[in-house]
């Protein structure tokens, strides 16, 4: 870590002792090797169908209006990103998040894991389009840059936050309060903490929840088995798809 880093990271924790709990906590995991990685690649592979494939069949004028406006987030975004000093990384599926969002119509979005705000900017538009909704996100600052909290949701223009509740706390602290302020949940999202743990206790949290036809999407699933296991033993619809190089898992019905 440079020492531009350390200080960052130092002026982060004593903004607040909750920071410093999840910072420890990141920590442990790193010692611990970081993310396990999935022990049945081949039946994620096997279980992966074309997105575009898919979203085409069950509404044509909804996925092309979604290639749209997923072309003109991705040019939007790389030029305010690159503009920034750092790297904030890459987004959540967003072709298929505006699809799903635009054709459901869900009244609440729970998402775990903003960043610079692909997945958010992409709910809140299609909410703007379908004229209602709210969308409750979890995240936790980048420590590592100053100032990391400015930089949450970058990609979000002002006139959509007016339908956004933002959670930075982590999702320990986050989504009891988020399951607190909410009724139901019709669309959930996670893109946060890629531990087993992590999704296990997001889904033990938000679970009760979630609407009888909710939406649940992960990203990552090659991370580790908790998709598969959480599928099998709960005997749910599900597709896997392939997004830039990376893994979702899709559990739901249209």
């Amino acid at each position: 870590m440079s020492n531009n880093s350390l200080l960052n990271s130092i002026s982060f924790v004593l903004k607040s002792p909750s920071n410093l709990i999840v910072l420890v906590k990141k920590i442990m995991v790193r010692l611990k090797g970081g993310v396990e990685k999935t022990r049945d690649l081949d039946w994620i592979k096997q279980n992966t169908t074309d997105f575009e494939t898919w979203a085409n069949s069950v509404d044509s004028n909804c996925w092309a209006e979604s290639k749209s406006f997923s072309d003109t987030l991705k040019n939007d975004a790389k030029a305010i990103l690159s503009s920034l000093p750092f790297s904030m990384g890459g987004g959540g599926i967003y072709p298929i998040l505006y699809f799903l969002t635009i054709l459901k119509k869900p009244k609440t979005i729970v998402e775990t894991g903003v960043a610079a705000g692909y997945s958010s900017k992409t709910f809140l538009s299609a909410i703007a389009k379908n004229g209602f909704g709210d969308l409750y996100s979890s995240d936790f600052p980048y420590f590592r840059i100053p100032n990391p909290e400015k930089y949450i949701g970058i990609l979000v223009d002002n006139d959509l936050r007016k339908n956004w509740h933002l959670f930075i706390k982590g999702d320990e602290v986050n989504l009891p309060q988020i399951s607190k302020e909410v009724g139901s949940i019709d669309l959930f999202h996670y893109d946060s903490d890629k531990s087993y743990a992590g999704r296990t206790y997001a889904m033990d949290c938000l679970k009760d929840k979630l609407s009888k036809d909710a939406l649940v999407v992960f990203d990552d699933i090659q991370d580790n088995d908790h998709f598969k296991d959480y599928v099998t033993n709960n005997k749910v619809d599900f597709r896997i798809f392939e997004f830039e190089r990376k893994y979702i898992g899709f559990i739901g019905k249209l």
